[in-house]
């Protein structure tokens, strides 16, 4: 038996890639939710850099998401492995990972972009590492190697659960003319451990947290929600 919390603050996307990966080898671990606006003491002692997630397996602690995955991929032998077998499709997957990371960042800045020419400028960024990936997804899919769900897919998810957040709002083209992207991101929306990997009330509490943050998106959350009173 395993003893596995996993803790973070409700929203984090990059949590919910070790989330995933629990779920699809079968593990149970605990949630332990935090305010990273008030950080208790004890997760300051458990993670040097104070971010989540964090990884705590029995007394020990684990910190960075790349790190936690790595840990349960080697550790947890007698379940399905999620990197490829092969040396050179494994590290081919490891790097789309890092750039599915490296997304999570530009959907941040297009999300917190102050006024609309920025707000513009970031949607455009954002698009074209969509069409990057759409070049990657060529083949029968539904997953990015086929049918075989792995980490890679895991890493991918939390980014396009933002955008269903954001369809909400109003259709910001960002997968514009990239139909095998809008397909993966269907794939993966129906995954059963995407869909457990987050709160019920995630996009409702992505909204609360949008609200009075000054940028652009927050402005057109806050005339649809006006709108959807008025209406």
């Amino acid at each position: 038996m395993h003893n596995f919390e996993l803790i973070s603050n409700i929203l984090c996307p990059y949590t919910q890639r070790a989330a995933i990966q629990l779920a699809e080898k079968g593990l149970e671990a605990r949630r332990t939710y935090i305010d990273l606006a008030d950080k208790p003491d004890w997760f300051i002692q458990l993670s040097p850099l104070g971010k989540v997630p964090v990884l705590r397996v029995g007394d020990a602690a684990i910190f960075e998401t790349a790190v936690i995955c790595e840990y349960i991929e080697e550790a947890i032998v007698d379940r399905t492995p999620m990197w490829p077998a092969h040396p050179l499709d494994r590290a081919r997957h490891r790097a789309w990972a890092e750039f599915a990371s490296t997304v999570i960042g530009d959907v941040f800045g297009f999300y917190m972009a102050p006024d609309e020419v920025l707000f513009e400028r970031k949607r455009l960024d954002l698009a074209e590492r969509f069409a990057r990936l759409e070049s990657q997804l060529a083949g029968a899919g539904p997953y990015f190697a086929g049918e075989r769900f792995g980490l890679v897919d895991a890493a991918f998810a939390p980014i396009f659960r933002l955008l269903e957040t954001f369809d909400q709002l109003e259709d910001f083209r960002l997968l514009q003319g990239l139909p095998a992207t809008a397909n993966y991101r269907l794939s993966l929306a129906a995954r059963p451990s995407v869909r457990a990997a987050v709160v019920p009330e995630y996009g409702q509490v992505f909204l609360r947290y949008l609200a009075g943050r000054g940028s652009h998106m927050a402005r057109l959350a806050a005339a649809a929600e006006m709108t959807s009173v008025e209406a």
